[in-house]
């Protein structure tokens, strides 16, 4: 339901919201610990940081970092950035679909995304980092 690109960002935030005692973290560590390619992570983390989620120095102990609390960062700020541009299109195809001219999966189709928007909205970062807290770190 949601991009690569939106993944790999989920999954670099949760490793910096874990690891929070050591920022900044370098992109390459990001990259390898995480298994996202490290150019791909990035323009990632670049568009990150221009949001507004991120906060980054350059240097030899420049690094990455989460521009506030975990709990104050909510799955929307991080995955919308990069779902913007395909969340109008409608998946089955259709030239045009809305609530005034419906495709057949329309109505259905918007309640999922209603759900879908709910939940990013009220999920912070903290409340995902806390259940990945229960699996095995890679190093």
């Amino acid at each position: 339901m949601i991009s690569r690109t939106s993944e790999y960002a989920l999954r670099a935030l949760i490793y910096l919201a874990q690891e929070s005692d050591r920022w900044p973290i370098a992109g390459k560590e990001i990259a390898e610990v995480t298994e996202i390619p490290p150019k791909y992570l990035s323009t990632i983390l670049s568009a990150l940081v221009r949001t507004g989620v991120l906060e980054s120095s350059r240097g030899k102990s420049g690094g990455f970092w989460l521009a506030r609390s975990s709990k104050e960062i909510y799955l929307a700020d991080v995955l919308l950035p990069f779902e913007q541009a395909t969340s109008k299109m409608c998946p089955f195809g259709n030239r045009t679909c809305s609530d005034v001219n419906p495709c057949s999966a329309h109505h259905e189709w918007k309640q999922v995304k209603d759900t879908f928007h709910k939940f990013i909205e009220n999920t912070s970062l903290y409340d995902v980092e806390m259940n990945e807290h229960r699996k095995p770190k890679k190093r």
